[in-house]
C-alpha cells in the first residue's frame, strides 16, 4: 500500500514534473494507493484560502481525481488522531501529522 501527501495528489493530478519519474513508477507499481481523509481538508482549506486553483469545487475535483487514479481513502480515527500529537516535532504542519500518522497505522 502506498500513502500519498496532498502534495503528490495534485501533482499526480495534474501531470507536474515536481512529481519525479520514480515516485510515478512506484504509484504505478503499488498494490493499493490511498490518501488520508485529511488531504481532503487541506486541499479545501487551501483552494478556500485562494491559495490553490482547482478546475471544479474541491469536493468534485477530488472524486473526480481519486476515480481517475483508483485512490482510496482512509479515514482518520482516535488512534491516528492521538498518534499524529505523539510523533516528534520534525514536522510542525498539522496535515503533515495527521498523514504521518496514518501512514504508520
Amino acid at each position: 500500500m502506498m500513502l500519498l501527501d496532498s502534495c503528490a495528489l495534485l501533482w499526480l493530478a495534474d501531470g507536474s514534473d515536481r512529481l519525479i519519474r520514480e515516485a510515478r513508477e512506484q504509484i504505478g507499481a503499488a498494490v493499493s494507493v490511498h490518501i488520508s481523509a485529511v488531504t481532503g481538508f487541506e486541499i479545501g482549506v487551501k483552494y478556500r484560502a485562494g491559495k490553490l486553483v482547482l478546475p471544479a469545487l474541491p469536493a468534485e475535483w477530488l472524486k473526480v481525481v481519486l476515480d481517475h487514479h483508483r485512490i482510496g481513502v482512509i479515514p482518520l480515527d482516535l488512534p491516528i488522531c492521538v498518534t499524529a500529537t505523539e510523533l516528534p516535532m520534525l514536522h510542525r504542519d498539522p496535515y503533515d501529522r495527521l498523514i504521518i500518522a496514518t501512514a504508520r497505522s
